[in-house]
């Protein structure tokens, strides 16, 4: 008669077997999806940091001028400047602040940048990057994506500053002597004419007294 008690613990034993067999193959599965995980964040990451490349500088004698005194254009082009190194988590708190930067920008613009063209030109930099902070905090970062917009905020920011140095330029052309006062006699001249007057007729020199036969006679 077998004994009881040695087959109830080779039972066991088998038993144990199975679990820690099942532990380790969880386990490898679990290692391999992390490992294939880290890679694939390791190439978002890498690719997000070679394609972050802004102008941080001004690319012309307009925005150069005027970053002086427009503040909240000189806060984001110095934010854009401080380029993340080391995470992810760096590249999406950069772009958080980058994004609040922009927010402000229509704030405080100066008198000569203060036209319709500029301002729609702000809101258009604004909306490429909010997205840019929207992609970038995503759980499965779409890291062309990313650096499609980071792309797209240059030629925002190449087009803002044409537009700003246009205005520059028309700033600077100078108004002919005396054409500005020549305005305003006309102007003053046209105002002081009321519309009803009723301009006298000059009858030339020599001609007086000379009856036309076409009047009309009085009998």
């Amino acid at each position: 008669m077998k004994n009881p008690m040695k087959n109830k613990l080779l039972y066991i034993f088998s038993l144990l077997i199975v679990l820690v067999s099942c532990n380790q193959e969880n386990n490898q599965k679990r290692l391999a999806e992390n490992a294939k995980d880290a890679k694939k964040k390791k190439i978002i990451f890498e690719n997000i940091q070679k394609g972050w490349d802004f102008y941080d500088e001004p690319i012309n004698e307009a925005t150069e001028e005027s970053i002086k005194t427009w503040t909240e254009l000189r806060v984001f082009m110095q934010e854009l400047a401080q380029k993340p190194r080391k995470t992810i988590g760096a590249f999406q708190q950069k772009s958080d602040a980058i994004s609040k930067k922009a927010m402000v920008l229509n704030m405080n613009i100066p008198v000569l940048f203060d036209k319709p063209q500029i301002k729609s030109r702000i809101s258009v930099l604004i909306t490429k990057v909010r997205l840019l902070d929207m992609y970038i905090h995503l759980d499965n970062i779409p890291d062309k994506k990313v650096v499609q917009l980071v792309g797209e905020i240059n030629k925002e920011l190449a087009t803002l500053q044409r537009q700003m140095d246009i205005l520059t330029e028309k700033s600077k052309i100078p108004v002919e002597e005396g054409e500005d006062e020549m305005r305003r006699m006309l102007l003053d001249s046209a105002r002081a004419i009321p519309n009803n007057t009723v301009m006298p007729t000059v009858i030339p020199v020599g001609t007086r007294g000379i009856i036309n036969p076409n009047d009309a006679r009085v009998e």
